[in-house]
């Protein structure tokens, strides 16, 4: 297959994607929640930053059990946000800020206030009855299957007393599951993705997109038992769905690019979900999110990526941290290896998600006794963002959760400017990235390396005047140096601060990247 150029390539192909988390990013009225209008007002830090797109985590109206994933209203934002008019305004400004805007869809379940569950469990004879899973108990009175839910140990279904049925629900009780094996549920969810492409939004990042194929029935294999249901493979119908759903989407006048959150842990079968063009555009590699800072174990994740996508044109996804999983500087430890695992990130082949803070170097905050929210353990990664470096960093009042650690000295005023810092660090990458499509858009082939070290070449055959034709990249993943022969370029980016020379001859210090040019 020869190599791509910079030509016709798609924004979700060639960019870089940045998550906000809406609580936590920032708060106009000093209610301690992060809000819409908070958000708009601070587009111009992802301007900076050199990002190209903004996913923003649900503001949809809620009863907020699980955060804003359990939706009463899918084509409404909820007033702790804002309003349909501030969301309008925030994806304005979005545009002229030159981001393109991803929102979250949740399409496999709603809140349990929603209105359709509410006829749904009204009666059996409902006309929304089948919108949602409804069965009769096992014989022994308890559940239909042993599926668990996540964020507990207990089933995955409840019995409703006003019928005496049993309805399914993966996530919490309050979030029962859609059915789309009902072909009016997927036509109502395709009017909600209607319904905000309309309105200007450029994408969506669907959350645990297999679960709207679920095969039902089924009990758990005996060696899967325990395992929450929302991450098991529930088979091919999943793939019937998506086909439907691409085939839709693309005769909106605007289609919409379809990113999906892919909760499987068979590399094979996060590319299933892209078909043969017709399905995601872009699939989560979670894998490669939950693999440990070990170069042998990177290494096979990008020949994998290799082998499984270039057959089929396909383009990873590739993302370190995000609002459901500690964040990876607090994972991998320490800040070098954070500094590290930024350079490895921004110059995979592929489409990266950053999410907010990571640019900051934030680790998990601390969050303990009546401060614990989220029923799923995840308050420390969804920590506010500290703006500055004031007794409220920025906040107008008190925000929901505490701060991570080091709040003041990490705020975006203190690393602004400072070449040392983290966000710096961050904005050179993406200068870099925008500057050399190779990066961008190239191939990539792995390369001989001491054991300890990922080594890998990007390249184009056709690059733009000026631009490199190769780029090379190196990744220490131990804390000792390491000597790598045949190495020979000037260095281009990498972990050395501006003023700091890199380590001599050709070896890496410990948890050091570099980024050379070839042509020296």
């Amino acid at each position: 297959m020869p190599a791509p150029t910079t030509t016709e390539v798609p924004w979700w192909r060639g960019g870089v994607v940045y998550q906000v988390y809406p609580r936590s990013f920032a708060d106009s009225n000093g209610d301690g929640v992060g809000d819409l209008v908070g958000a708009a007002s601070r587009l111009g830090h992802l301007r900076d930053l050199g990002v190209d797109a903004v996913w923003f985590s649900p503001f949809y109206r809620s009863p907020m059990a699980d955060f804003g994933y359990d939706i009463d209203d899918h084509c409404d934002v909820d007033p702790l946000f804002g309003d349909l008019g501030a969301a309008d305004r925030l994806i304005e400004t979005a545009h002229r800020s030159g981001l393109r805007v991803v929102l979250d869809f949740v399409p496999g379940h709603t809140s349990d206030r929603h209105p359709w569950f509410g006829e749904s469990r009204s009666s059996r004879g409902n006309p929304r009855r089948d919108w949602y899973v409804w069965r009769d108990p096992a014989p022994d009175g308890g559940p239909p299957t042993d599926w668990r839910a996540a964020f507990g140990d207990y089933p995955a279904w409840t019995l409703d007393p006003t019928t005496g049925q049993y309805y399914l629900h993966l996530f919490l009780p309050e979030q029962p599951d859609l059915d789309w094996n009902h072909p009016e549920v997927a036509a109502a969810m395709i009017d909600v993705l209607r319904f905000w492409s309309d309105r200007g939004v450029d994408g969506f990042r669907i959350d645990v997109v297999h679960t709207v194929g679920k095969r039902l029935d089924v009990d758990t294999p005996a060696e899967l038992r325990g395992i929450p249901a929302c991450v098991l493979d529930h088979g091919p119908g999943v793939h019937l769905r998506l086909t439907e759903l691409r085939s839709r989407t693309d005769a909106f006048p605007s289609p919409p690019a379809l990113i999906g959150e892919t909760y499987v842990f068979d590399r094979e079968r996060v590319v299933d979900f892209l078909g043969h063009g017709d399905q995601l555009h872009l699939a989560f590699n979670i894998p490669a999110l939950h693999s440990p800072w070990d170069a042998a174990v990177w290494r096979d994740e990008m020949a994998s990526a290799i082998d499984l996508y270039d057959p089929v044109d396909g383009w990873p996804c590739w993302v370190l941290s995000n609002h459901d999983v500690p964040r990876h500087r607090t994972r991998y430890g320490t800040e070098a290896r954070a500094r590290a695992a930024a350079v490895l990130l921004l110059t995979q082949r592929g489409t990266p998600f950053l999410y907010q803070g990571e640019e900051l170097g934030l680790a998990d905050a601390v969050v303990e006794g009546d401060r614990v929210v989220d029923p799923g353990g995840r308050d420390g990664c969804r920590a506010p963002i500290p703006w500055d470096d004031s007794p409220g960093c920025g906040w107008p009042a008190d925000p929901w959760l505490p701060f991570a650690p080091d709040a003041a000295a990490l705020s975006v005023a203190r690393q602004s400017g400072d070449p040392a810092s983290m966000l710096e660090h961050y904005r050179r990458l993406l200068r870099l990235r925008r500057t050399e499509p190779v990066l961008s858009v190239g191939r990539v082939e792995i390369l001989d390396a001491p054991d300890g070290v990922l080594r890998y070449r990007r390249w184009l055959d056709e690059p733009p005047g000026g631009a490199a034709a190769e780029l090379e990249v190196l990744v220490n993943f131990t804390d000792e140096p390491v000597e790598v022969p045949g190495v020979s370029g000037r260095w281009v980016g990498g972990t050395a601060r501006p003023g700091e020379t890199p380590g001599p001859g050709q070896g890496l210090g410990p948890d050091e990247a570099r980024i050379l040019d070839p042509r020296g």
